[in-house]
Order: C-alpha cells, then structure tokens, then sequence
C-alpha cells in the first residue's frame, strides 16, 4: 500500500478550522492564569501576531503535505544480517554496525517517507544526524527501526529507486549508525 499525501481539489475544510482554533483556545484557556492581562492585551495589540502565528502552522501542514506512507509486514525474527540479505541488495556495511541494528516492535509497521526541505541541509548540501533529528522532531515523525525500513525495501525492490531512503540510530557507545537504501548510476541496488 503506497499513500502520498499530497495537495489537491480538497483544501482545508471549516471542520478543521473549528478543531485548530478549539485547539488554540483550549490551550490559552488552561495557561489563562499565567499570563496578567495587560501583558496579554499589549501582545493582542501586535498586529504581527497572527501572522507569526499562522505562518508557524502552515509550515508544520506543508512539512506534511509530500509524504510517503508504506503499510508493512515486518519479521522480527530474523538476524540483522538475515534482514538486510532479505532486501537482496548489494551490501557495503560494518558487521559491527549491522549487529547493533535495532529490531523494533510489532508485526506490521507504518513508515513514513519525507525529503527534508532544502533549508535543513547545510550549505555544502550535507545534514548531520542531529540535524536529522531535527527534522524528524519538526515532522512529529521518530526515526524508521531498521527492520522495518528494510522491509519496505525487501516488498518493494523498486521503492529505492525513485525514493532512496535511509533511518539512522545510536550504538551503546552512543555513535550514530545507519542503514540507507538506493540504487547507483550503473542500475545496481545497493
């Protein structure tokens, strides 16, 4: 099952108006004895302020509007190298590093797929792995298992292809390693 969430005919409905601005009021209601108001009515006075506002939940919906969703069967009873062989990938890895892959839980697993957007990288084009944190943080999303990853890799030989895709995660000595999927020049997948 593939399932992109892109922009279409529908736009946003007065339904989801209503639950965004019930949200927003539930929340200034429960924080409404924080706040003393004449600070309150000054910030009120700001014409700036609904912008800001709206601009910070319109970057969080555009963030969400280019994903990739993948349903999958994932089987956790394998080694880690039984899993990346599965795939039937040209493997270039560090024994090491493919035994510390984390397996994860459950049977079936909902992977999401994003591009993160071009501010994100660095300059040179390059993003760090707390940097990819980030960007998971910004998206509500937490980093693929390897399993699971993998697994949409194995049902889908193809995927990488057009989508290279990759998660990451921290060793017991706390290094960051990863596992990524796609496919070179020469056609080989790797």
């Amino acid at each position: 099952m593939v399932s992109t969430m892109t922009p279409s005919d529908k736009s946003m409905t007065a339904g989801q108006i209503d639950k965004a601005t019930a949200n927003y009021r539930a929340m200034l209601e429960k924080h409404a004895p924080t706040f003393e108001a004449t600070a309150v009515q000054t910030v009120l006075g700001m014409t700036e302020l609904a912008g800001e506002m709206f601009d910070h939940f319109r970057k969080r919906v555009e963030m969400l509007m280019n994903i990739i969703s993948r349903l999958v069967t994932v089987d956790r009873t394998r080694t880690p190298q039984q899993v990346l062989d599965a795939t039937g990938r040209k493997q270039y890895v560090d024994r090491d590093v493919v035994d510390t892959m984390p397996c994860g839980e459950g049977v079936e697993a909902e992977v999401f797929f994003f591009k993160p957007e071009a501010s994100e990288y660095t300059k040179a084009g390059w993003m760090s792995d707390n940097d990819l944190e980030k960007a998971f943080d910004r998206r509500g999303f937490k980093p693929a298992d390897a399993y699971s990853l993998a697994a949409v890799n194995e049902a889908d030989p193809a995927f990488a292809d057009e989508h290279p895709n990759g998660t990451h995660w921290k060793n017991d000595k706390g290094q960051w390693c990863f596992a990524t999927f796609g496919r070179w020049f020469a056609g080989v997948r790797k």
